[in-house]
């Protein structure tokens, strides 16, 4: 069995579950998860999780994200991007300096506050927002933060005009962003109805586009026996975090996911890294009820087990 991440590029016209479900009979395996779902019209960067490496997949899906969209204004749509149908429109011709389009975008910098759409994967009361939203019920959507890390004007021209006026962004943010919402939000900034008309996403934490593979050069990856000296090792998830070598002394407490005196970096950061020979074996976070003690979060099947030959 694979183990390892696999960086893709999930292609126009897919869901993440269908990258899962080609890549479980071109890899014959079935323990694999993507790390982040991207909508069918999305293409980019989409790592995938493979066997022991699942284990950290949740560390990259809360991991920032660079986006690049293209942001129609003019109308909006039922999507909040150009799938969905036609709710408001302005006909009106539009002119926009290059600077004003930079206020909007400054302004929308940082922490924010978004209204996920209703064609979303949000859940309230158990249910998608989506599942909602095809049944033509109304609900009360949760309104959360989150941060715009930079928002970058990719257009280059000095003017902006037309009864329909697109630019290109780019946006690093943070998990949970809905990129077709901050267009959205950018035309309210500019006093129209607007939406996203096309994104791309270029990173997934510390993974870009150019470490990515399509599906078809994975299935020639494996046809050639190349696929494994591609992967990258499930650490690759744990980058941020603080490292420490196993203490001789508490190998065993940690292969048996015992419970420690809380190590001082704990103070500073959500969670430490424990390795050996450099490879991360157990992620540990402050205990939840009993202060200055840890607990692991993760284990890795990377100590050896007592009796193995060292």
């Amino acid at each position: 069995m694979q183990n390892g991440i696999l960086p893709l590029w999930k292609e126009k016209g897919m869901t993440s579950h269908d990258c899962v479900f080609k890549l479980r009979k071109i890899l014959k395996m079935k323990r694999i998860g993507h790390t982040g779902t991207l909508d069918p019209s999305v293409e980019g960067v989409l790592p995938i999780c493979l066997g022991e490496s699942t284990k950290v997949a949740e560390y990259l899906t809360n991991a920032g994200k660079i986006y690049e969209a293209e942001v129609t204004i003019g109308a909006s749509t039922s999507t909040e991007d150009a799938d969905g149908d036609v709710v408001e429109h302005d006909d009106s011709h539009k002119q926009f300096t290059r600077q004003e389009i930079l206020a909007a975008l400054y302004a929308l910098t940082g922490t924010i506050e978004q209204t996920p759409p209703m064609y979303s994967a949000v859940k309230v009361n158990g249910k998608k927002l989506y599942e909602y939203a095809r049944a033509g019920m109304a609900v009360e959507r949760p309104t959360r933060q989150v941060t715009i890390y930079e928002l970058t004007l990719l257009s280059e021209e000095s003017s902006f005009s037309g009864e329909r006026v697109t630019f290109n962004i780019r946006v690093s943010c943070s998990k949970g962003t809905y990129i077709r919402t901050l267009a959205v939000q950018i035309g309210e900034k500019l006093g129209f109805p607007a939406h996203m008309s096309q994104l791309v996403r270029t990173a997934s934490g510390t993974f870009k586009a150019d470490n990515c593979f399509t599906l078809q050069q994975v299935q020639e990856l494996v046809d050639q026996h190349a696929l494994t000296a591609n992967l990258f090792e499930l650490d690759y998830a744990l980058e941020d975090m603080p490292k420490f070598d196993v203490p001789t002394d508490l190998e065993k407490a940690i292969q048996n996911g015992q419970v420690l005196d809380a190590l001082h970096a704990l103070q500073s950061h959500e969670r430490i890294v424990f390795t050996r020979d450099g490879q991360a074996v157990a992620v540990y976070v402050n205990h939840p009820t009993k202060e200055g003690k840890m607990k692991p979060e993760k284990m890795f099947n990377r100590l050896p087990k007592e009796g193995d030959a060292e």
